[in-house]
Parts: structure tokens; sequence; C-alpha cells
């Protein structure tokens, strides 16, 4: 049973003695009897579970603690560690793993642990070898530098001193000369930046190629693949996605911004147009950050007892993060400390709209852990990259009827512009994932050659984007700010895929939300004990591979957008 939530407060990170895991692991595996009695190998995974939930939580508290202010040398000094001993610790934990998947009693294991965890762990022997450590640890380190370089921004604006995300609030401004503003004070930070940017990707490519070779992977998509424990689909699969939204979706997205534009009084839009919705400008929360706190609280409480309960322990054990300041990483996410069985929220607000969809979204992920909490195994409580981003984004149309709470008169275009979003979203998603799959077969492209494929697929995906001499943007440089790029290669589809089933969540619900709330409920309790199509199935959701799926439901939303 889980157990009650500690006070994030009280939390400490623990560093796990790299010699003591060693021996943890020299005892379980001498201890392991490949043919040995079913019964006390479950027994002998369920100690290796142990052993890995411990450096897990340790692990998720630092890139907390670090991600909190990465300028803290104490929390920086965490994650360094982390950055340099992970190889090895996933190194002892493969070592289990290969005894565990040879051992000639896998039906009854999988009857007591769930073949799932067979298929995760398949895919992770797969994907390490003691041979690639070091360039694990110096892509932690690359990755680092990007994330600090980013969170360390101090952009003049306006009087003001603005990072990254505080600086965004002003990309929707009502004020089309300010806006237009802060876009060149964005794009001129990366401008100033691009170099070292250019270089760390070079590397960074080069390590994963090099990595993917050394496994005997041609390239590093497939091993890629293999990290994010794609185990039902492969990159055919994806293309085809890709192909449907170019096919169905683009059409529909360019006409979206050509109305855009007129709502705006505009000729024609441009990049710096594109957050805004309405000529006065987009609707904005009607309080701070603790009031959105507040009022998701109140509403989580309002849609059912299980999404009151999870509230009520985020909130108040100290499990969000969410207001912006010097210093702190940019962007949202959401992890889980496994020892605890709780999850963790963070956020960059900014008094925007997005304050209220990053809360939701971010809960999404969350609520689907608080509701997996029961799995004993660490594997279980969070689902594979795609499937996480269904309970995200089903999690923000689900909370749609209750936007009246953050926006009083505005709320009706909230929801018109989330639904006009998800569809404009598609594109853009599988332009980053296109762009991906381009620079890793080809990964000796280098800057000139990756901005070129970046023009080259705006014009695909995204025929109406017009930067209009934007620095750096206007080059083909936009794919640096998108974070996905440099520090979780290939996660990005996942979102266009969630987006589908959010989409199908969101139909069904303007017909039953009762009985949608269920099929959620549903999504969310199976937690990672099933593969992407399982989660489907569980959910009542449609493939999004399938050739056709997006007809229907983007055919229904296009229809209530009067498109």
């Amino acid at each position: 049973m889980p157990k009650p939530v500690p006070d994030f407060r009280d939390l400490r990170c623990q560093r796990p003695d790299l010699d003591r895991v060693r021996a943890d692991y020299d005892g379980l595996c001498a201890g392991f009897d490949p043919a040995g009695d079913p019964g006390k190998q479950v027994a002998a995974a369920l100690r290796w579970n142990r052993i890995r939930s411990r450096v897990d939580t340790a692990r998720s508290l630092a890139s907390v603690r670090y991600s909190m202010d990465t300028r803290d040398p104490g929390a920086r000094a965490d994650r360094e560690f982390f950055d340099e001993n992970d190889p090895a610790f996933q190194e002892q934990s493969v070592r289990f793993a290969r005894l565990l998947l040879a051992s000639p009693h896998r039906a009854a294991l999988s009857e007591r642990l769930g073949e799932q965890l067979f298929r995760i762990q398949e895919a992770a022997v797969s994907a390490f070898d003691p041979r690639i450590m070091e360039p694990l640890r110096r892509e932690a380190r690359l990755s680092r530098e990007y994330t600090e370089r980013l969170a360390a921004a101090e952009i003049p604006f306006r009087g003001e001193t603005c990072n990254l995300s505080s600086l965004a609030r002003h990309y929707s401004d009502a004020d089309r000369a300010v806006r237009r503003a802060a876009q060149e004070a964005r794009f001129g930070f990366f401008a100033g930046h691009a170099s070292r940017l250019d270089t760390i990707y070079d590397e960074l490519v080069g390590l994963r190629d090099g990595m993917a070779r050394a496994l005997g992977h041609r390239d590093f998509v497939s091993l890629a693949y293999l990290q994010l424990t794609r185990t039902d689909y492969g990159p055919a699969e994806v293309e085809v996605f890709r192909r449907q939204i170019l096919r169905r979706v683009v059409p529909l997205a360019a006409e979206l911004r050509r109305r855009q534009a007129r709502r705006l009084g505009l000729d024609r839009l441009a990049f710096h147009d594109e957050a805004v919705e309405h000529p006065e400008g987009n609707p904005r929360p009607l309080g701070d950050g603790p009031w959105v706190v507040e009022q998701a609280r109140q509403m989580y409480r309002a849609m059912g007892p299980e999404t009151g309960e999870f509230i009520e322990a985020l909130v108040g054990g100290g499990y969000l993060d969410v207001e912006s300041r010097p210093g702190k990483a940019g962007g949202g996410f959401c992890t889980e400390f496994p020892d605890h069985r709780v999850p963790f929220v963070f956020a960059n607000f900014n008094g925007t709209k997005a304050d209220v969809e990053v809360m939701t979204h971010e809960c999404g992920h969350a609520f689907q852990s608080w509701m997996s909490r029961h799995h004993d195994l660490v594997d279980y409580r969070f689902p594979t990259a795609e499937a996480c981003e269904i309970h995200s984004m089903g999690m923000e149309f689900l909370t749609g009827p209750f936007m009246d709470r953050f926006f009083g008169e505005g709320a009706e275009r909230v929801r018109r512009d989330h639904l006009s979003g998800a569809l404009s979203f598609l594109p853009y998603a599988a332009a980053v994932d296109e762009f991906q799959h381009r620079v890793y077969r080809e990964p000796g492209l280098g800057p000139a050659g990756r901005r070129a494929v970046w023009r080259e697929l705006e014009s695909l995906y995204l025929p109406w984007r017009a930067y209009e001499g934007l620095p750096h943007a206007s080059e083909g440089g936009f794919w640096q700010a998108q974070r996905h790029i440099y520090l979780s290669p290939f996660y990005y589809i996942d979102y266009a895929l969630a987006q589908t089933c959010a989409l199908q969540l969101w139909s069904r619900s303007r017909r039953d939300p009762e009985a949608t709330f269920q099929d959620y409920l549903a999504l969310c309790r199976p937690g990672g004990s099933l593969p992407f199509l399982g989660i489907l199935a569980a959910g009542r959701l449609e493939n999004p591979f399938r050739e056709g799926c997006l007809d229907a439901i983007v055919g229904e939303a296009a229809r209530e957008l009067g498109l």
C-alpha cells in the first residue's frame, strides 16, 4: 500500500554510494539461480526494484532541486554527481536485467510481474553497453550546459531584465509592436549564443551517432526508439502518422491562421502575431500564480474524489513549483519520487493563459502517476513517453468546462482557442520529428545543413510562417529554442500522438462527460504496465497509426471551429 505523503520540504537528496550499490548488485546477481524457483526469482526482482527505487528517488530530487535553481552550488553538485554516475548505475541494473530476461521461467515471472516489465528491460538491455558509458557522461554534461545557458538568460526588455520564461508573456501582447520587439529580443539572445549552441548540438549528434554504431545500429534513430521504449511501433508507423498530418491537418491549420489574420485586421500573419488570437489580446487568468493554484485546487476537488485527493496531496505537501524566477530552469515537467510514491509538478508561470494550460497539462501527468502509485515496480509508475502525454493533453480538454473559474467571461474564447491550438500544433510537432529523423540519418549535416533542413520543413508543415526578418529564426535557427531537440531526442511526436487521443476524449466528453472521465481513469490506472497500444485499448481509444484515424476527429474539431 502507498505510504503517507511526506512534506517535500523535508526531503533531502541522499546520494547513493556507488560502491554499496555495486555490492548490492553483486549479492543479488550471485544469488540468482537461473534454473531456480520462480518465487525466489520474483523476490530477487523485487529487491532489484527497491535498489532502483532508492537511486531513482535521489536522482529525481537532485534534478528537481537543480531545476529550481541552476545557480545553487549544492544542487548543481548533486546534478553533476548523477550526470557522471548514472551510466554506472545503469550498468548495474542491466547486469541483473540480463539474468532476469534469461530465466527459463519467463511465463511464470510474467504472471507475477507483468509481461511489460520484460519488454521494457529488453529495450534497456539492448540500448546499453559499458562501451558507451563515457559518451553518456559527455552527453549529460552537454545537456546540462544547454539548460544552464538558457536558464542564465538576462534579456533587457522595456525597462526590466527578463529570462526566457518571463519574456514569453510579451509574445501575446495586444500591442503588435511590443510582441514584435519581444520576439526580436528572444531571437537576439539565440543569435548571440548560436555558435556555442551549434557546437553543443554538433557534439550531441556525434556522440549519439557514435553510441548507436558502437551498439551495432546503422544510425541513432533505432537506438533512440529503444531508449524511449517504443516497443510496438517504429519509424515506419511514425512516418505514416506524419503523412496523415501533412494531408489532413496542414490545410486546416493554414486556414485557421488566415482567419486569425483577419480577426487581427492583418493582411498577413507574421510569426510574432501567431501567439495572439484576438485584437484585444488573449484572455488572461483573473489572478496571480497562487490564485491560479487555488482555483486548480477547487477545480480538482469538484471533478471527483480521485482528483480531489490528488490535488490535496500535491498542494498540501508542497509538490508544486510554478513561479518563474532568476536562475530557474525553463519549461515545465512532472517527475516522481518513487520511494515516496508522489509526483512533483514544475512550471514557469508568466501571467498568461499558458499558466492554466501548463498547470492542467503537468497535473495530468501527475494525476496519472498518482493513480498508478499502487504499482510496486518503478517501471509501472509512468507509461512510456507517447502514452504519458495522453494523460496530460487529455486533462487539458477534460478541464475545459472549468475554465470559467480561471477566465470568467473569457472562458469560451479560451476553450475555442485551445481546440484551434490543438490542430495548429500537430504540424509543428511533425516538423520537429522529421527534422530529427533527417539530422540523425545524416549526422554530418553541420549547422548550415540543419538550418536548410529546418527551413525546408517549415515550408512543408508550416507554410504560413513568416518571420519578417526576425534575427536567427528567419535564417533557419528557430529549432534551437526547442529544448526537446537537445535534451530528449525524438521525444516530440509523442505530443502529436497524444493530441490525437486527447481530441478523441474531447469528442467523447461532449456527449457523455461522466463516462469519458471513467475512461480517463482507466487510462491512468495501468501506468506503465501496458505498452502504448495496450493503454489505448484500456481507455477505448483508437490507434493514431491507423490510416484515416485523423479524419473523423479532425473533421469534428474543424466543424466545431466553423471550418
